[in-house]
C-alpha cells in the first residue's frame, strides 16, 4: 500500500467481532477509528475525514442504517459498508436505499470483506481524482497558475499566492458545482485528520473573494454553506 494511510471509522460493538476487524484492517496498513454505538460514530464523522465506514447494523443508541442516513443527509458521500446478521433481500435494500455504497451479510468471510474495502476506497478515490484539472484555470476574468502559485485578476493583477491556498483552489475548481465538506478540506489541504477549527478556511474563501470577486458581499465563484463546507461556482 502506499505511505499515505487511509483512514477507516470502524462502528461495530461487538468486542471480539471489532477487535479482530481492527487488527486485521491495522496489518492491511488502514487507520483506524473506532466507535461502539451509533451516537459516538456521528460525532466522529462530524470530527474526522474518512476514506471509509464499516458500520455495524445492530447497534446500541441509533442503529446504523439510521446513522448512515444522518451521514448522506449531511452531503457527505464517505463510502459505507454494511455489516448485517439479516440475510434478507429487503434488509439489503433498505441499507442500499439509505445510501450504503456495499453490504455484507454476517458471518463472512473476512479476505473478501477486505477486498470491498479496498475496492470501495479505490473506486471513492478515482471519482474525486476525475475531474482534475491542469495546470492553469481560467474563470471570469481571472486566471489561476496552480504551479506557479501565481494568480493573475480580473483587474489584471499579478500576485503569488500561498502553496495551501492553491491547493484549496484546486480542490474547489475540481469539485465545482457541489459543496465540498470542511472536514476533507482539512484533510485534503492540511492534512488534518482531527480538526481544530474551520477559521482559517473562511479566512482563505475571503481572500479569494478579495482577489477574484467584483463584488465580495454577493459572492459569484466562491460560497460558504453556513455548517457544511465550501463551494465553488461558475
Amino acid at each position: 500500500m502506499s505511505q499515505v494511510k487511509h483512514s477507516v471509522l470502524l462502528v461495530e460493538d461487538e468486542e471480539n467481532l471489532h477487535d479482530a476487524l481492527k487488527l486485521n484492517l491495522e496489518l492491511e496498513g488502514y487507520e483506524i477509528t473506532s466507535a461502539f454505538d451509533g451516537h459516538e460514530a456521528l460525532k466522529k464523522v462530524q470530527e474526522e475525514y474518512f476514506d471509509l465506514i464499516i458500520m455495524d447494523v445492530m447497534l446500541p443508541g441509533i442503529d446504523g442504517i439510521n446513522v448512515t442516513e444522518s451521514i448522506r443527509l449531511q452531503n457527505n458521500e464517505v463510502p459505507i459498508l454494511i455489516l448485517s446478521a439479516k440475510n434478507t433481500s429487503a434488509d439489503r435494500v433498505a441499507g442500499l436505499k439509505k445510501g450504503a455504497d456495499d453490504y455484507l451479510t454476517k458471518p463472512f468471510n473476512l479476505e473478501e470483506l477486505l477486498l470491498r474495502v479496498h475496492k470501495l476506497i479505490e473506486k471513492n478515490k478515482k471519482m474525486q481524482d476525475k475531474d482534475s484539472v491542469g495546470d492553469t484555470y481560467s474563470f471570469g476574468k481571472n486566471t489561476v497558475d496552480f504551479k506557479a502559485q501565481e494568480v493573475v485578476t480580473r483587474k489584471g493583477e499579478r500576485l503569488q499566492i500561498s502553496k495551501k491556498e492553491a491547493m484549496l483552489l484546486k480542490l474547489l475548481i475540481e469539485n465545482k458545482n457541489e459543496v465540498v465538506p470542511r472536514e476533507k478540506i482539512l484533510q485534503s489541504v492540511w492534512g488534518y485528520n482531527v480538526y481544530p477549527t474551520t477559521r482559517t478556511i473562511d479566512n482563505f474563501i475571503l481572500s479569494f473573494r478579495k482577489y477574484f470577486e467584483e463584488d465580495t458581499r454577493n459572492p459569484q465563484f466562491f460560497h460558504s454553506v453556513r455548517g457544511v463546507g465550501y463551494k465553488y461556482t461558475e
